[in-house]
């Protein structure tokens, strides 16, 4: 069945429901649903009432780890970003202002590794499983995020950010294995500590 033919089966369904049950449908404000909308914290492993930046008061900053891009799109994928694109829309309804950021990791090992299987050039493989992401994305009904870096625009600000991170003890070189860097988790125990002990 092709998507525009289940949308049409889908909202006659819809409308036969409707017509079916005949309840009276609740309409809920939304600025009165702002203050009860709970989101999980899972660094402090409880439900808090969703509040925005206090300095951007209307303003909501959404970052969603994007794909690799290597292959086509899986049903985990579709999960996901079904998922955050029901929480995007809810913000929006809610009426927020929303800068929903997804990326994309258009370079890595696993990119590479299949390019050279290939005989094609790795940004050349990310660009064609990006634009098939997309289609994917469209027909699952998603929005387009408002941007989407990738990756390969932003090298020079990740190896500044990776060099920060080892100065400040937080991450070290992998030895015997030049370019891989790994988080220090023990310098991390203080905070890891101090979450656990207010559970």
């Amino acid at each position: 069945m092709s998507a525009s033919r289940a949308k049409v089966s889908c909202a006659a369904s819809k409308q036969k429901q409707n017509k079916k049950d005949e309840a009276p449908v609740a309409v809920i404000d939304a600025a009165s649903l702002r203050d009860k909308l709970q989101l999980y914290n899972t660094m402090a492993r409880t439900k808090e009432v969703f509040k925005p930046r206090e300095e951007k008061s209307n303003k909501v900053q959404m970052y969603v780890c994007g794909v690799t891009v290597y292959d086509y799109s899986h049903i985990g994928h579709a999960r996901v970003y079904v998922a955050f694109d029901v929480l995007y829309r809810f913000l929006c309804h809610l009426g927020y202002d929303v800068q929903y950021v997804r990326n994309f990791t258009d370079i890595d090992d696993k990119i590479i590794t299949r390019a050279a299987e290939n005989g094609e050039d790795p940004l050349a493989l990310s660009r064609r499983f990006i634009e098939e992401f997309n289609v994917d994305m469209n027909l699952l009904g998603c929005l387009r995020p408002v941007l989407e870096p990738k990756a390969t625009d932003y090298i020079p600000q990740m190896v500044e950010m990776i060099e920060s991170i080892i100065a400040n003890g937080h991450a070290y070189v992998a030895p015997g294995d030049p370019g891989d860097v790994f988080f220090e988790a023990t310098s991390l125990l203080p905070d890891i500590m101090w979450v656990i002990t207010k559970q």
